[in-house]
């Protein structure tokens, strides 16, 4: 899962980017509601934590400028005004959830689990496809036919949840690259090729009949053998 972190206290970023990744969540940090907006449009992430007090453009602006474009990523508003005005503000404007600074990093996580649930509640609480499912508990792949688990790496693990949450659709390569890597990361297309063939190797280990077909010059598609 990949998110999008707009706050410009750069120390607060830093450790919120450290929590997110020990939690599996792939995170983009960008400082000022101009960039944060930028990237927001792309529709790449899967959950954006905005500050409101920002430089260039404020949390509340890059919200309705989102919502005006149709963009309907959950937002966790993350900032140090807890006013009821405030929280109604942007609860009005889009928001998904308000939480106040100071915060528990344990509430941190929930409330991002929970707006993202939300979401799409059946896919984010059982990530399945075939006769595979994915542990968002402890990263592992199982296969629910023969039993066998193996751990996924944390690019394995957010590959194969990109497959699953599109299975049976062709994802173009620049598609896998950008959600997987992000926009400012130089991989290249053998990167991801390393990676699929890693997956590929996973999912024979575990005797599953889930398979990893390549449309050669479209992308990659998750695909059940009949």
């Amino acid at each position: 899962m990949r998110v999008l972190l707009v706050e410009d206290e750069k120390k607060l970023s830093a450790a919120i980017c450290t929590l997110l990744k020990r939690e599996r969540f792939e995170t983009d940090a960008v400082y000022n509601g101009t960039d944060g907006l930028d990237y927001a449009l792309t529709g790449l992430y899967d959950a954006l934590i905005l500050d409101v007090m920002l430089p260039g453009m404020d949390g509340f602006s890059v919200l309705k400028s989102l919502r005006r474009e149709g963009v309907h990523t959950p937002v966790l508003m993350l900032t140090a005004r807890g006013d009821l005005e405030d929280r109604v503000r942007g609860l009005d404007y889009g928001a998904d959830y308000y939480l106040p600074k100071p915060f528990e990093k344990e509430e941190l996580i929930a409330c991002l689990r929970a707006i993202t649930r939300r979401k799409d509640e059946t896919v984010i609480r059982k990530l399945s496809f075939g006769d595979i499912e994915l542990s968002e508990k402890d990263g592992k792949l199982l296969c629910v036919r023969s039993g066998q688990s193996v751990k996924l790496g944390a690019k394995e693990y957010q590959l194969l949840e990109l497959f699953l949450r599109n299975a049976g659709q062709i994802l173009p390569k620049e598609t896998l690259i950008e959600r997987v890597w992000g926009l400012e990361n130089e991989a290249e297309y053998n990167n991801l090729e390393v990676y699929v063939s890693f997956l590929r190797k996973k999912l024979t280990f575990v005797d599953s009949k889930v398979k990893i077909r390549v449309a050669r010059g479209l992308g990659y598609s998750l695909e059940e053998e009949a």
